[in-house]
């Protein structure tokens, strides 16, 4: 066993307060409720306001997060954001976050997995904690996705919203079964051009829509995170039957509910976010971990199961026993 163990001990989330309802949408989308609903469980979804940026949402899930924590900005010494919807081709978004905060100092960089971002981020950082680069760290997945959506159609404008969601990331170097289990990720750029935008700073100098090929990624979805979601089991010596719950990416619900029957977990162990919150990206398993947290659901040394898959193709799991011991 390693002398060193890399916990995730608090979350933090923070939603738009401009909430927009199958309804809303359908009064300038050809579409409905009963549509949406039928093909995805959506309800409603949250986006940004005018002025209102991904960093913006990030700097509120990361205040949360600290505040949860009971520590202070100067505690941290890392931040990574996760994220397809930056502020600005560049600089990073992170460094703008480390400002916004006020974590002078820390170590600050941007991750873009897309949907898989979220895991990626905390793979990166418990290795960058474990290479010695820091004790704490922040890894937050924030999007403003509602920037990069074509209202002229209705497959995709309906699938996601916005939102940030943040995690602490300590180690610790006494050795125990808490903390970061395992983590797996992939890629196959074969498959890149089955979900993506079709814009960037170098093909057409401008942000571009998504573009979504949705039978194709729901076939590669299933089939993907059941093959990571058993890697990073077999990697922590564990079976479906020791998790706790599932906290899957909150894309569509009919592949979350796909993701429950091949792992064959009880309805009542996997966290479902979907319908209030929209595919949210990479900030969609933190938010949806946020939530369980604070309704009282997950609780300390619980073990969860967190998996995305995003356009790249990228995709990963991870197995996290949460909190700190006592």
């Amino acid at each position: 066993m390693s002398k060193q163990t890399v916990l995730m001990t608090s979350v933090g989330a923070y939603l738009p307060a401009n909430v927009v309802t199958n309804e809303d949408l359908s009064a300038y989308v050809d579409t409905s409720d009963e549509w949406i609903q039928r093909r995805t469980g959506i309800t409603q979804r949250h986006f940004v306001a005018d002025g209102e940026t991904t960093a913006d949402l990030a700097s509120h899930a990361a205040n949360q997060a600290l505040a949860n924590a009971a520590m202070q900005p100067q505690d941290i010494d890392l931040i990574i954001v996760a994220t397809t919807t930056p502020d600005n081709t560049f600089p990073s978004t992170a460094t703008k976050v480390q400002h916004q905060i006020g974590a002078a100092g820390a170590i600050a960089f941007d991750v873009q997995a897309v949907c898989a971002g979220f895991i990626y981020a905390v793979d990166v950082a418990e290795a960058m904690l474990r290479g010695g680069r820091g004790r704490r760290a922040l890894v937050i997945g924030a999007e403003s996705f509602s920037k990069l959506l074509d209202w002229q159609d209705r497959t995709t404008c309906v699938l996601f919203g916005d939102g940030a969601g943040a995690v602490i990331l300590e180690i610790t170097d006494e050795a125990s079964d808490w903390g970061i289990r395992s983590s797996v990720l992939h890629a196959d750029g074969a498959h890149r051009d089955i979900l993506y935008v079709d814009g960037g700073p170098s093909s057409t100098n401008d942000v571009g829509h998504v573009r979504m090929e949705g039978k194709e990624v729901f076939r590669h979805a299933v089939e993907k995170l059941a093959a990571v979601m058993d890697e990073a089991l077999a990697a922590a010596d564990m079976q479906p039957q020791d998790i706790d719950w599932l906290v899957p990416h909150q894309a569509n619900i009919r592949i979350i509910d796909a993701m429950q029957k091949k792992m064959q977990l009880p309805s009542e162990k996997v966290i479902r976010t979907v319908a209030a919150h929209a595919n949210t990206s990479a900030a969609s398993i933190p938010l949806a971990l946020a939530t369980a947290v604070g309704d009282g659901r997950v609780q300390n040394g619980d073990l969860l199961a967190m998996e995305a898959i995003g356009g790249g193709l990228v995709w990963g799991a991870a197995l996290v026993k949460f909190g700190r011991p006592s």
